[in-house]
């Protein structure tokens, strides 16, 4: 296959999105996500919602890559946070979200820096070094993104918007699949 045939290429289930990252190098992650196109339908096993938060729902994790998908109930959003140094992309499945970028300034306070909606099949692209962001459904209903890790993420740096202070949070997921194949 051609790099212009490789490019076209689409990915029409989670397994061959899971098996293509496994065999890419994370350069190319860019790519292979924004290329991923699957029935909504596709994610119905690893869907779980709740009135009180978005839930992180694990498909994959392994020693390269984390797939996680967010559930997200209307107007539900994240704290201000990092990506503890690693690369993230989102990719909306369904609804709508708007992301708030941040930077800290020389007084130590948050700034912010650049406001974006994102649709069904756009995808947003974060590394720290950007800064900070958080993420909300704008949607009038609920909303599904998938995001995907060049590393596992297992801690983070939250904002506390009260305080002013940065906290460091240990993240863990709502649900799990009874197996996670370690693909690598």
């Amino acid at each position: 296959m051609n790099s212009i045939e490789q490019d076209q290429q689409t990915h029409q289930s989670i397994n061959e999105l899971v098996t293509s990252l496994t065999e890419e190098d994370r350069t190319n992650y860019s790519r292979t996500i924004r290329s991923f196109n699957a029935h909504i339908s596709s994610f119905e096993s690893f869907c779980s919602w709740s009135s009180e938060s978005y839930t992180r729902n694990c498909i994959v994790e392994n020693e390269k890559f984390q797939l996680i998908l967010l559930c997200w109930e209307e107007g539900q959003k994240t704290p201000i946070h990092d990506h503890g140094g690693e690369e993230c992309w989102v990719k909306v499945i369904q609804g709508e979200l708007k992301e708030t970028i941040y930077k800290v300034n020389s007084s130590g306070e948050l700034d912010t820096i650049k406001t974006s909606n994102y649709k069904t099949d756009d995808v947003s692209y974060m590394i720290d070094f950007m800064g900070c962001h958080c993420l909300e459904n704008v949607s009038a209903g609920k909303s599904m993104t998938l995001h995907l890790y060049a590393k596992p993420i297992h801690n983070c740096n939250l904002f506390d918007e009260k305080s002013g202070k940065s906290v460091r949070k240990k993240l863990c997921y709502s649900t799990v699949p009874e197996y996670i194949t370690d693909l690598t």
